[in-house]
Parts: structure tokens; C-alpha cells; sequence
């Protein structure tokens, strides 16, 4: 327990923390929690931490909290299961609601709907696992990843002149469902930008290059200490940098999400051609997270950060809004 300030904003209420679960992206998810729950109580609250299970219904039903701070990474705690037991105990959580969760984590559907909202996203579909791991589906060079899972986890990049696909598609191991996402790959600049979903409409705050070590931004390079190196802001021009922003805010909006979500983008800079990758809707919130640096790069300490989060929960219910 960290030591309370005087007037701290959260005193008197009790927060859930809900960090681990049962998904591949658990280790993250215990860092993102713990990192958070350290700020709630810097902030004042008595805070309860929550690893979930089966019995998470009966576990939140019984600590009664006055909020539940989703920090939850993949399937389950991200893709709209656990925002359903929220609104099923009529408990007010962080972040996107349920549909907006889901459809964010299902590629091939987020995909369709951004596109139908003007959102520039790459080509490629669904494919079956097993033949994509036959032939290649796409000319090299492509990117294959499993339809619903993030931070990364079980993408392949196929290069130019591969003789193969992915083997490890056909693993009898692979537990990423049967339908993979095949894209072309867009050469180019790693981009981020965090989005915060305010009144007024979704505010866009900076632009990261992120540059991995290992040439490709996976699971080693978003998480591991010296496994990428984040260059804020971009060094990218300003129209690039504008558009780059008002597209993820325009995917924000499209989902229908709410609070603090995070777009993964490709640049071309010899093509000019700049895409949207997927929107996370629940950023990691780890020493090496992208969205409260970029937070802080504009003004706004992690503390004050993770208040936000809990704030505007608060008042999207007084205007009448969801969770």
C-alpha cells in the first residue's frame, strides 16, 4: 500500500482491479494491473486486486466495488466476455462496452467496419489455418496473425522469395482458433497514436515510431526491456502526422469506444500510403506502453492518467452513456 496524499481525488472509493486472467497475454496484463492499481491508491482509493477466473462473478459480487478498472489484455478480459459480467452485475467499468470490445478484437469485422467509415486499412481476409500453412494464399511478402488475439502474439511475417508458409500454422500447438488474418505487408514506419475518448469527441495525442530491435514489432519487442525503442514524437511530417491522428480518431469513432484506446498504423514513406493496422481498446499501461507516454509527452502524468480513466467512466453514466 503506497502512501495517500492529502485531498486525494479517489478517497472514499473502492476500486477492482481486474489483472492476469486467463489469456495469452496474462504476464502483460499483471504489469498493466499492478502498475495501475499503484496509481488508484497514490490516488486515494482502497483498491481490491482482482486475478479472475471462473468465479469472477461471485469473487466481484462479494467485494462489492464502486468501479471495476478493466486491465485485462486479450481474449476474455478484452473481447467483450468480461464486459458482459460487468453489465451483467450492473458494476461500471473502464473502457469500451461490450460490442465496441468485440468487434475490435475480431480483425476481419473491425476491418469491414472501418473501411465503411472511410478508414484506410490494408487489403488481404480470412483464410483457414491449414491452408494457409499449405501454400501461400498471398504473394510474399504477407503477414499472417491470428484473427482474434493482440500485443502480437502469434504473427508471422512472410518474406519476399519465401519457399514456405509458416509451418507452425499446422501445429497440432497452435491455439489461436482456425482462421487466420492474411495481409500484404506494408513496408515502412511502425506508427501508434493513443486516443482519448473525450465529450467533445475523440482527442488524438501524439504519434510514436516505434522501431524494433528484432526488425519486426512482436510480443519480445512491445514487452522486453531493450526490445523496441520509441521515437516521440515521430519524425514524420506534419501532414503525415495529421493524418495519422484524425484516422484514429475516425476508428475510435467508428467502433464506438470509449476511454483510452490505442491505433497501430503502417507508413509508406516512399509511397506515401499510410494504413490502419487495428485498434486496441485497452493499451497496455506497462513502464514500455505506448499510450501513457504518449499521455505524458502532451502533459499528462500516468497518475492522472489512470484518473481520467476512472473519471470518465463516471461521466459518460451521468450522461446517460454505457458503463
Amino acid at each position: 500500500m503506497t502512501d495517500k496524499p492529502q485531498n486525494a481525488p479517489l478517497a472514499g472509493r473502492h476500486i477492482a482491479v481486474l489483472l492476469g486472467g486467463p489469456s495469452s497475454e496474462r504476464k502483460v496484463s499483471l504489469v498493466s494491473g499492478s502498475a495501475c492499481a499503484d496509481a488508484l491508491e497514490r490516488l486515494g482509493a482502497k483498491v481490491s486486486r482482482i486475478d479472475p477466473g471462473k468465479d469472477v462473478a461471485q469473487v466481484l459480487t462479494a467485494t462489492k466495488p464502486d468501479l471495476v478498472f478493466n486491465a485485462l489484455h486479450g481474449e476474455w478480459g478484452e473481447d467483450g466476455c468480461v464486459q458482459g459480467v460487468l453489465e451483467t452485475l450492473k458494476l461500471p467499468y473502464t473502457h469500451s462496452g461490450v460490442l465496441p470490445s468485440a468487434l475490435a478484437m475480431d480483425k476481419a469485422k473491425a476491418k469491414a467496419v472501418l473501411a465503411a467509415a472511410g478508414v484506410i486499412v490494408p487489403g488481404g481476409g480470412l483464410y483457414n489455418r491449414h491452408d494457409v500453412a499449405r501454400d501461400h494464399v498471398l504473394p510474399p511478402p504477407y503477414v499472417v496473425k491470428p484473427n482474434a488475439e493482440g500485443s502480437s502474439v502469434g504473427v508471422f511475417l512472410v518474406f519476399e522469395g519465401a519457399n514456405r508458409p509458416p509451418e507452425e500454422l499446422a501445429s497440432p500447438a497452435w491455439t489461436y482458433g482456425e482462421e487466420v488474418m492474411v495481409e500484404p505487408y506494408i513496408r515502412g514506419l511502425e506508427l501508434a497514436v493513443a486516443v482519448m475518448g473525450e465529450p467533445n469527441g475523440p482527442r488524438a495525442l501524439a504519434v510514436t515510431d516505434i522501431r524494433a530491435s528484432t526488425g519486426f514489432y512482436d510480443y519480445e519487442a512491445k514487452y522486453s526491456e531493450g526490445g523496441s525503442i520509441h521515437v516521440l514524437p515521430a519524425p514524420i511530417p506534419d501532414g503525415v502526422r495529421d493524418r495519422a491522428m484524425r484516422m484514429a480518431e475516425l476508428a475510435h469513432s467508428a467502433l464506438g469506444c470509449q476511454g483510452v484506446t490505442r491505433s497501430d498504423l503502417r507508413y509508406d514513406d516512399i509511397n506515401d500510403i499510410l494504413v490502419l493496422l487495428e485498434v486496441n481498446t485497452q493499451p497496455g499501461m506497462t513502464p514500455t506502453s505506448l499510450a501513457p507516454e504518449q499521455a505524458a509527452h502532451v502533459g499528462i502524468p500516468f497518475d492522472q492518467l489512470v484518473l481520467w480513466i476512472v473519471e470518465d467512466v463516471h461521466a459518460r453514466r451521468n450522461a446517460g452513456g454505457t458503463a
